[in-house]
């Protein structure tokens, strides 16, 4: 058996041991809804090309013609996040969009980078409560 299969069933059957209560999985979708909610509201910004957004483009140095890729880009991760068996692939590519969102607001020097990081924060601290998988695979010890 591979290294990956091996560490796949183990934590497959770790998460399987530790049952998942109704108000972590709670906690979990509402930490979870607030980046999603946040994204999806600035991804329909996007693809409408909002004034606001067409005016801000320049600003953070992109052109305007990535406007709609950016857009559809930003809501398929949402996507691919809200699918429970994708939850894990939509956490790296929502991480990996804020994590740019981040690089971007850091260097024209906007203080709203800390929204992005926290964000990227609320999508892992909701997929680690409502995934036993994740769980498994980070264990806090008592």
């Amino acid at each position: 058996m591979s290294s990956v299969t091996q560490g796949s069933a183990m934590a497959q059957s770790a998460a399987s041991a530790v049952p998942t209560s109704k108000k972590m999985v709670w906690i979990g979708r509402v930490l979870s809804a607030l980046p999603v909610l946040l994204m999806l509201f600035s991804a329909v910004m996007k693809l409408v090309k909002a004034a606001p957004v067409i005016q801000g483009f320049p600003r953070y140095g992109y052109p305007e013609s990535l406007i709609v890729t950016i857009g559809v880009l930003e809501l398929l991760s949402c996507v691919v996040y809200l699918i429970p068996s994708t939850a894990v692939l939509g956490a790296i590519l929502m991480t990996a969009y804020l994590g740019g969102a981040t690089a971007t607001n850091v260097r024209v020097g906007d203080p709203s980078y800390v929204m992005t990081v926290l964000l990227g924060v609320f999508v892992w601290g909701g997929l680690f409560f409502r995934d036993a998988r994740l769980r498994a695979l980070i264990p806090f010890r008592r």
